[in-house]
């Protein structure tokens, strides 16, 4: 039988105790092929690159809809074992209130940090 794969919750924690134990690297992937490529050569985490995203879907950087981006970021957080952080850049609003409805958003993807 396959072990079960890590719960967000047990992702957000294994991130908590990274940024505890020091310092850490944590590459940048732009696809859920690059995000299970850099897992399995043994990267602990994972932070989204909104630039390497977007330029991948042939946007500039900054140019995706606050859509496209969540889907992205739970694609990967899906597709990988490990923590992942989001690139959420200005949380796609110019209000404290917009903020906070989007960075609710944002976690509902299954990141462990933004």
């Amino acid at each position: 039988m396959a072990n079960a794969r890590p719960s967000t919750a047990d992702k957000r924690k294994t991130f908590r105790t990274l940024h505890q134990s020091g310092y850490f690297v944590i590459p940048n992937p732009w696809n859920v092929g690059s995000a299970r490529y850099l897992q399995g050569l043994g990267f602990k985490a994972l932070a989204t690159t909104s630039s390497g995203h977007a330029h991948s879907e042939s946007f500039a950087d900054g140019a995706q809809t606050m859509d496209d981006v969540l889907a992205h970021y739970s694609e990967i957080a899906t597709a990988t074992d490990v923590p992942l952080n989001a690139d959420f850049e200005n949380g796609f609003a110019d209000d404290p209130d917009g903020v906070a409805r989007n960075v609710t958003r944002c976690i509902a993807t299954g990141v462990a940090g933004l």
